[in-house]
């Protein structure tokens, strides 16, 4: 559907003064500095404000430069992040900020373009640092934008096909403002989380209402347009605790699956109906294996994991064999009081707080 430059020009401009007169006070806003802009956008991904927002606390008091990021351990960066799910994008962060340290003396790149070739930077995020920090006009596009440019304008296409994020860009880009490029991108974003939601949006107060596609066409529940569904995988864990006095056996979890580089039980995979176990543990413990009576649910993007836990109790007197056998399996004896140091997946958080641990 054609639209106009004054029809653009006065979206954009209402957007502006709604913002203007709503404005939400977070800590990154105002600031010119590249670094707590990607900090707080990387964070943000997928991600809640109210639940990010201690998070970004937490960085910038324990990192409070790209310096001391890029001179952190993995461990202790995923320590930090531990809750907050997505975990590659941690990793990410942390290589991004070596790269920018080591290799970029320190300084972030200053266009969009540069900004797109660092590691975990996409094209929102790149958008996001250009405008706010350098003042590119460079729009930014993200399941709010998409909403509310789709609702607004009448778009019909579906938002996961290929062509969907070319086609919303470039009508971003034509809208936003050349003067107050970052802005327009923060209004947009907050205009879309605050009053377009995606469930019961304020329409009844929209300073776009008497224009809105959407709603003159009662569309608001059908748009942004979305057919294709992700299938969601399930998957049925069993978790083995094994305890020798105040010694609890980890292991590390490899690339290739979920939570990499996290810290959580030796563990088997079955299917649905399968829960017999399997794994060899050392035979000292095997007449001394309980399940827990709590069965966990985990929820992933694309997953669903159903979790029971056992405990294994082994002897004292068998620690050398314990040793030997977690050698051999890639394990790890950890104290119990240096548990809470190790990076784990929220799931096994759930499980350590449920036991009082």
């Amino acid at each position: 559907m054609p639209h106009k430059a004054t029809e653009y020009q006065a979206f954009s401009h209402q957007i502006l003064a709604w913002y203007q007169e709503n404005p939400r006070e977070l800590p990154w806003r105002g600031t010119q500095d590249p670094y707590k802009i990607w900090l707080s956008e990387i964070i943000l991904q997928q991600t809640r404000v109210a639940q990010g927002l201690p998070y970004y606390y937490a960085f910038v008091e324990t990192y409070p430069s790209v310096k001391d990021l890029a001179l952190a351990p993995e461990e202790e960066v995923l320590r930090l992040w531990q809750g907050l799910g997505y975990y590659s994008r941690a990793r990410n962060l942390h290589a991004c900020a070596k790269s920018i340290w080591f290799e970029m003396d320190g300084e972030f790149p200053k266009t969009y373009d540069e900004l797109l070739k660092l590691k975990g930077v996409g094209s929102y995020t790149a958008a996001a640092i250009a405008s706010f920090a350098y003042g590119e006009v460079k729009a930014v596009v993200d399941g709010n934008v998409f909403r509310v440019l789709a609702r607004y304008f009448g778009i019909v296409t579906d938002i996961a096909s290929s062509k969907a994020k070319k086609e919303f860009e470039t009508l971003a880009n034509q809208i936003i403002p050349k003067d107050q490029p970052g802005e327009f991108n923060q209004a947009m974003m907050d205009f879309g989380a605050r009053l377009c939601t995606p469930k019961s949006p304020g329409c009844e107060i929209c300073p776009l209402k008497t224009s809105c596609f959407a709603l003159l066409y009662n569309m608001v529940s059908e748009l942004p347009m979305k057919i294709n569904k992700v299938k969601i995988k399930e998957r049925h864990f069993h978790y083995y605790v094994i305890k020798c006095g105040e010694k609890w056996v980890w292991k590390k979890r490899n690339s290739g699956d979920i939570w990499e580089g996290l810290f959580d039980f030796p563990q088997e995979e079955s299917s649905a109906d399968t829960q017999t176990p399997t794994l060899q543990i050392p035979s000292s413990a095997k007449e001394q294996i309980q399940q827990f009576p709590k069965k966990y649910r985990h929820i992933l993007s694309h997953q669903r994991l159903n979790v029971v836990f056992s405990e294994v109790e082994i002897d004292e007197e068998n620690l050398d064999q314990l040793e030997n056998w977690c050698e051999n399996e890639g394990f790890m004896l950890v104290a119990e009081d240096k548990i809470e140091y190790l990076a784990k997946p929220k799931l096994i958080v759930n499980f350590l707080n449920d036991q009082g641990i």
